[in-house]
């Protein structure tokens, strides 16, 4: 397994991290074993969420036990200080443990949400609070808009911070990553294959791999997917190959969606996830998870083409801040066969 210093917390983490979302879909001794599997083979960075079911209580029941040797992940999804501070006693009491050594701000897309943050009785205050008190290490931040994560690291609050990186959401190679190495924070990548929808997976993987990043997490769910993972981000990325992998991610990646969900359509299309995809469905297939999905859509995709109140102008498309031509795409899904 290969390491890295995660930023300036100057804490060396295994460059795979274990992702726990998918956890709670499953068999406890499962999720048990895949943990502990991943422990013995050197993975040594863990993360999780309390709006992930019961991800945090899973870890606290499968590892807890093997508490220093790994680097425990949570997050603060709550934006005020009282449920702030009520969300961290919960995980510290879940996860079995009597301190977090990242906490992440979660899930921030917005400059009035992160006001609200960092305003007098927001969540800041109380990560703040118990990483003075020593129930959290590290602070940190996440988001799906790496222009604004970007700007707010420049705080001097976070020491990492957490984001998109995979073939379809290059977009932090530009946005992000020269700050937080300019700063020295530590650069967490997630969702690698676009939440199970790009193939093939281990080149996905590879592509995140070869960025600049400390940590790519994957979210694994049983004792052959970190077999998998691992193989795949075991042999040396020549440069080569490097430039085939960033070469696609720059094509694919020209939708331009940054998954900040600000978009919303009024006749339940799953806009970012076809933004995003789109391209690598057209190019290269999808994985299982995808097709599914957009055999689910297909009949809303169709409607698209026919809903009333859209035709003169789409009522998506005003409320994105990269003025992306959505129903343009949308509608073109339609004329796409599966591969």
């Amino acid at each position: 397994m290969k390491y890295h210093v995660l930023g300036r917390t100057g804490q060396s983490v295994s460059a795979l991290g274990f992702g726990t979302m998918n956890l709670p879909h499953q068999d406890l001794d499962i999720s048990k074993r895949a943990l502990n599997y991943a422990l013995d083979r050197g993975i040594n960075y863990i993360d999780t969420a309390p709006n992930y079911k019961n991800s945090e209580e899973i870890i606290g029941e499968s590892i807890s036990q093997r508490r220093q040797e790994f680097f425990l992940a949570t997050k603060l999804r709550q934006r005020d200080y009282q449920a702030g501070k009520a969300e961290i006693e919960q995980s510290l009491r879940r996860l079995k443990t009597d301190y977090i050594d990242l906490l992440q701000i979660h899930y921030v897309n917005h400059d009035h949400e992160y006001d609200q943050i960092i305003g007098k009785d927001g969540a800041l205050k109380a990560a703040l609070e118990a990483q003075r008190a020593g129930y959290v290490r590290f602070l940190g931040i996440s988001g799906h808009r790496p222009e604004l994560l970007a700007k707010w690291i420049g705080s001097d609050i976070y020491d990492t911070v957490l984001f998109h990186m995979s073939l379809v959401q290059p977009f932090a190679l530009q946005d992000l990553i020269p700050t937080c190495q300019q700063l020295n924070v530590g650069m967490i990548g997630m969702k690698p294959l676009s939440g199970a929808f790009v193939k093939p997976a281990s080149m996905a993987l590879r592509f995140s791999h070869s960025t600049p990043i400390d940590v790519l997490l994957s979210g694994m769910k049983t004792v052959d997917e970190v077999k998998e993972n691992i193989a795949a981000l075991e042999t040396r990325i020549e440069p080569k190959e490097k430039e085939q992998l960033w070469s696609l991610a720059a094509e694919l990646g020209e939708h331009g969606c940054r998954r900040c969900n600000y978009c919303s359509c009024p006749i339940g299309i799953r806009i970012p996830d076809i933004m995003i995809s789109h391209l690598a469905r057209e190019k290269m297939g999808l994985l299982g998870r995808g097709a599914q999905f957009y055999e689910e859509q297909a009949a809303k995709i169709q409607q698209c083409h026919e809903y009333e109140p859209c035709r003169k102008k789409p009522l998506c498309e005003p409320a994105c801040p990269y003025d992306l031509p959505m129903q343009q795409t949308i509608q073109r899904q339609s004329k796409v066969g599966a591969k």
